[in-house]
C-alpha cells in the first residue's frame, strides 16, 4: 500500500474529486487504482478566503513496485507503514498455571490506567483495576451536582472516577509526543470499538467530547471484565506496601533515569525497595509486585503518602492562570473568514504563545470551541477551572486557559510537593476571592487591562456554574503572572483581531494544568528507579499531557508490566 501526502482540494470539493487527484498524483490510469482510503485530512487555513482540505491518503495500486520506482523522486508518495499493534507480550504459562501468583494492580481509572488495564487484559494478565472515584455514570451525577448546586464530593468529581479528568474535557485525541510504534492508533481504534465516531481515525483534531466519552468507558470497562481483569469503584489505595534494602546494594544499577537520590536521603529515597501489596482505605490489604500507578495531576494525598515511603518523586514545571471566554463567533471569523460558519468547519480553534518581558513565557492551553468553563476543584475550600465542550462544540463561547509558565528552582523551591502547595494557596485565594459557595471569582478583560475591578458583566455571558462573582483579579496570581498576562493579552490581540475584547471575560484559577511532580522511573523497564515493581504513568506521575499522551503512556507502562511479570513466571 502507498501513501500519498499534501492532496489539497478546496473546501466544498465533492467526494467524487478524490480520486481524480490520487490519479493525477501518480500519473497513472484509472484502471490501475484498486482501492484508496483517507489516513488524515487536515484544514489549510492560512487564507480564510480560500480554505484548504489538505489529505493523506493510503492507496492500493496494481503494480506497486513499479509505481514507487518511477515517482522515486517524489516525497509526497511513500510506502504506507505498518501501523497495527502488536503485542509485546502474552501471559506465560508458567505465569498463569501459578495459583500464589498474585495479579497485577493497576491503581487509577483514566486514560493511562484504563489502557493500561486493557493492554494487560488482552495480553491475558487479568489485571485488577482499582478506583477511588464512582463509576462513570454515577459520578457524572455527583460532577453535575457540583455544577449546579455547589455540593463537592471529594472522592467523585471532575478529577476522580472512572475515565479519569479527561472525561470532562473537550476530549481532544492529539497529542505532539513523537509515537515511533504508532500506539496512538490502537488508542484510537480503540475508541472507535467503543463507540466513538470513526472520523477520529482521519480528521486532523479528533475530538469527541464528554457525553461520548461516558458510553465509550463503559465499554471498555466491560471488554477488560470479559477478559478476566476486575475493577473496583470506591477503592482509594492509602498504602502501598514496601519492602527496602536497608543497606541500599544495588542502588547504582537502577539509577537511569538521572535521579539526584541525596536529596530525598531523609525519607529513605536512597534506599532500594519493592513493593509488596497495597492497603485500601479501610484497612484491606492485597498483595502484588506489579502495580501501576496511574492516579492522575489530582491525587495529591497519594503523592505525599509516596514520598513519606520513600519513593523518588521530583517537583516539576507546571503553568498557572485564567480561563478566558469570547463569543465563538469571534474566533470563527477570525479563523475563516467568509467561511466562518460553514458546517464542514465547525467552531475554530487557536494556539497563541507570547514571551513577556519579564522572562515568562504566557500561552493558550486547553483550548474549547463552542465549550464550558467548569468547576474542577477536588477539595474542599479551593476553586479550580478548566473547560469542556460537547462533541458538537455548539456553546455560544470559545474558552482557553491563558497561562503562565512556572518552575521549581525559580517559583516553589521547598522540595518535591512544594508545588502541590503552591497550587492549593492560589485555588484556596480563588475560592476567598469568589465569596465562597464555589464561586468563580473573574473580571472583564477590559477592567483587567485597565487595573480596576468588575462590577458587573458586559456582552459576553460566563459560562461557569455554580457562578461568577465579579471583582478584580490582580491578587488572584503572583504578581509576575498577572503581569505576564496583562502584557500578553494585547499581543494576542495582534495575532487574533479582538482577543483583548473589553467586555471578554476571565475567571480564577486554572492551576491543574500538568501534575506538579514527577515520579521518577527508569528508562529501560519504566519502573520507579528506587522502588522495584513499582509503575508510574501518565500525567498525574509527569509523563503525559492529556487523554491521547496519557492513553499512550498506559500501553508502554502495560508491555513494560507484562514483560516483566513473564521474568519472574
Amino acid at each position: 500500500m502507498l501513501r500519498l501526502t499534501e492532496i489539497c482540494l478546496p473546501l466544498t470539493h465533492p467526494q467524487s474529486a478524490l480520486r481524480p487527484a490520487i490519479l493525477s498524483r501518480l500519473k497513472m490510469p484509472a484502471d490501475d487504482l484498486e482501492s484508496f482510503e483517507v489516513f488524515r485530512r487536515g484544514v489549510d487555513a492560512r487564507k480564510p478566503q480560500a480554505i484548504l482540505f489538505v489529505y493523506t491518503i493510503d492507496v492500493q495500486v496494481r503494480d506497486e513496485a513499479k509505481v514507487l520506482a518511477r515517482l522515486n523522486t517524489d516525497r509526497r508518495v511513500s510506502v504506507a507503514p505498518d501501523m497495527g499493534y502488536k503485542f509485546v507480550a502474552r501471559a506465560s504459562a508458567g505465569a498463569t498455571a501459578r495459583a500464589n501468583q498474585p495479579r497485577p494492580i493497576v491503581i487509577g481509572m483514566g486514560p493511562a490506567g484504563l489502557f493500561a488495564a486493557l493492554i494487560l487484559a488482552q495480553s491475558g494478565f487479568k489485571p485488577l483495576v482499582l478506583e477511588r472515584g464512582k463509576a462513570v455514570r454515577e459520578r457524572t451525577v455527583d460532577t453535575f451536582r457540583m455544577w449546579r448546586q455547589g455540593v463537592l464530593d471529594t472522592e467523585s468529581n471532575t478529577q476522580f472516577g472512572e475515565g479519569g479528568a479527561g472525561t470532562f474535557s473537550d476530549g481532544k485525541l492529539y497529542s505532539q509526543i513523537k509515537d515511533p510504534k504508532h500506539y496512538g492508533r490502537k488508542v484510537l481504534h480503540e475508541f472507535v470499538d467503543a463507540g466513538a465516531p470513526e472520523e477520529i481515525l482521519y480528521v486532523s483534531k479528533p475530538h469527541i467530547g464528554t457525553f461520548r466519552l461516558v458510553g465509550m468507558v463503559e465499554k471498555m470497562r466491560a471488554k477488560i471484565i470479559e477478559l478476566g481483569g476486575e475493577i473496583r469503584f470506591g477503592c482509594r489505595v492509602d498504602e502501598i506496601e514496601i519492602e527496602r534494602d536497608a543497606s541500599g546494594a544495588g542502588f547504582e544499577n537502577i539509577s537511569a533515569g538521572g535521579a539526584n537520590f541525596s536529596t530525598s536521603e531523609a525519607n529513605g529515597a536512597n534506599k532500594i525497595g519493592r513493593v509488596r501489596a497495597v492497603v485500601l482505605a479501610g484497612g484491606e490489604r492485597i498483595a502484588s509486585d506489579h502495580i501501576v500507578l496511574a492516579v492522575g495531576h489530582s491525587a495529591r494525598d497519594t503523592f505525599a503518602m509516596l514520598h513519606a515511603r520513600g519513593v523518588f518523586i521530583q517537583a516539576k514545571p507546571f503553568s498557572i492562570g485564567f480561563r478566558i471566554e469570547h463569543p465563538q463567533s469571534l474566533i470563527n471569523k477570525n479563523r475563516y473568514g467568509k467561511n466562518a460558519d460553514s458546517p464542514l468547519l465547525g467552531a475554530a480553534d487557536y494556539k497563541l504563545v507570547h514571551h513577556a518581558k519579564n522572562g515568562r513565557s504566557v500561552y493558550s492551553f486547553c483550548m474549547c470551541p463552542g465549550g464550558t468553563v467548569v468547576a474542577a476543584t477536588s477539595e474542599a475550600g479551593r476553586v479550580v477551572t478548566n473547560g469542556m465542550s460537547q462533541y458538537s462544540r455548539n456553546e455560544r463561547n470559545a474558552n482557553a486557559g491563558i497561562v503562565v509558565g512556572i518552575s521549581p528552582e525559580q517559583d516553589y523551591p521547598g522540595g518535591p510537593l512544594a508545588g502541590i502547595e503552591f497550587q492549593r494557596f492560589w485555588e484556596s485565594r480563588a475560592f476567598e476571592l469568589g465569596g465562597g459557595g464555589y464561586l468563580a471569582p473573574g473580571q472583564l478583560v477590559g477592567d483587567f487591562l485597565a487595573r480596576r475591578p468588575s462590577t458587573k458583566l458586559g456582552a459576553v455571558l460566563p459560562s461557569y456554574t455554580p457562578g461568577v462573582h465579579m471583582c478584580d483579579l490582580s491578587t488572584a496570581l503572583p504578581d509576575y503572572a498577572i503581569a505576564a498576562i496583562r502584557e500578553a493579552l494585547p499581543m494576542f490581540a495582534k495575532q487574533l483581531k479582538g482577543f483583548d475584547l473589553p467586555d471578554a471575560v476571565l475567571t480564577a484559577v486554572e492551576s491543574r494544568t500538568s501534575s506538579p511532580i514527577r515520579i521518577e522511573r527508569n528508562d529501560d523497564d519504566l519502573q520507579s528507579v528506587n522502588t522495584r515493581g513499582l509503575f508510574p504513568a501518565g500525567e498525574g506521575a509527569g509523563y503525559a499531557g492529556g487523554i491521547l499522551s496519557a492513553a499512550i503512556d498506559g500501553i508502554k507502562i502495560a508491555e513494560a508490566v507484562a514483560l516483566s511479570v513473564n521474568r519472574k513466571a
